[in-house]
């Protein structure tokens, strides 16, 4: 399955301004229209699952309407005779809202009782907002795999969970990928464990250690575009062509992932090409 690119890199070719520490979540609330313009560009690319703006979001209103928003723009696609595609609402690491690139580093200042407390509310309300599932995504730290893993345990929607690693071997904390990945090895409600916003070089590596571990497990990969990126002001260098992405997709799926997209710095272009490709 085809899911999309980075929301955010779609919302800003788009001409929004997201330079805030709601990040993508922002345009909810001042831009609705283009988050569900977003999607359908996505979705018109060729992706089958599309990701909610809800990463960075902690108010409840706003973790809604994020799901809300992709719905539409998944349903009225599918009313005008596009593929049906599905709904992941998207829970971002601690780090995320603390808009210091520490989702990055997986070095948090709190312990997992606090985490527990963090993600508590906001995935047990995205569990019952009408989204077919949960994408606990970018996660940097074995702690934070843990804690969302409990509370996984007591969801009623499928999920997945993908973690953001530092090289071919480890998670950001320094966590080596097949520790991380055993955690989910008998979770009953986590369907697929896999990759997101890391290197693409690094991909194909990660995904056969992480389906050594999980043969019976769903793996997910969907790389940034490579690039780098200074949290101090928020910008990035570095560029890959779709071409280049199709290419890298075709080596993941065959190391063994079955659900594939791009984060951040991807477009449409690139799922459209990576659609044609595999």
């Amino acid at each position: 399955m085809i899911i999309d690119g980075g929301l955010a890199t779609q919302l800003e070719a788009q001409g929004c301004n997201i330079n805030n520490p709601l990040w993508s979540a922002s345009v909810i609330a001042s831009n609705p229209q283009a988050i569900v313009d977003a999607h359908r560009a996505y979705l018109e690319a060729g992706a089958q699952i599309i990701i909610t703006a809800s990463y960075q979001a902690t108010d409840p209103d706003m973790l809604l309407r994020s799901v809300a928003l992709a719905r539409e723009a998944r349903d009225d696609f599918a009313a005008g005779g596009g593929g049906y595609a599905l709904v992941a609402a998207s829970i971002g690491p601690y780090g995320a809202v603390l808009s210091d690139g520490s989702e990055y580093r997986g070095d948090y200042a709190i312990d997992a009782d606090e985490l527990h407390d963090f993600h508590h509310g906001r995935l047990e309300l995205l569990d019952t907002s009408g989204a077919d599932l949960l994408a606990c995504e970018t996660i940097p730290s074995l702690t934070e795999g843990i804690v969302l893993g409990g509370l996984l345990r007591d969801a009623q929607s499928p999920a997945w969970i993908s973690f953001s690693c530092r090289d071919g071997e480890c998670i950001n904390d320094g966590t080596p990928i097949e520790e991380a990945a055993d955690l989910f090895r008998d979770h009953p409600r986590v369907l697929a464990v896999g990759i997101n916003c890391t290197r693409p070089q690094f991909a194909v590596s990660l995904i056969r250690r992480i389906r050594a571990v999980l043969p019976g497990k769903a793996i997910v990969a969907y790389p940034n575009s490579g690039e780098e990126f200074d949290a101090s002001d928020k910008t990035w260098s570095g560029t890959v062509t779709a071409n280049d992405w199709a290419a890298a997709a075709q080596t993941w799926v065959s190391a063994g992932a079955s659900i594939i997209g791009g984060c951040c710095r991807t477009g449409p272009a690139h799922i459209r090409a990576m659609a044609g490709a595999t």
